[in-house]
């Protein structure tokens, strides 16, 4: 039994089949790009961020904290 005409309507199915997936593979691929694209972002400004707060940090303002020994 062929479960592909089951979970897909004809029009894709038809489509999938005539086309040879290259509506899937590319949209597959845009979706990885844009994903990439927001994680690079978002890695770009938390290292952004942690660089600026490390330059303009304040001596004054750190605590003196010591981690015990465990």
């Amino acid at each position: 039994m062929n479960i592909l005409p089951v979970i897909s309507c004809a029009t894709c199915r038809i489509t999938m089949i005539e086309a040879g997936g290259d509506a899937a593979g590319w949209s597959i691929f845009a979706l990885l790009v844009v994903i990439l694209a927001m994680l690079s972002t978002v890695a770009f400004f938390m290292v952004k961020i942690a660089r600026r707060e490390r330059e303009f940090l304040d001596p004054e303002l750190m605590d003196d904290y010591v981690p015990g020994k465990s």
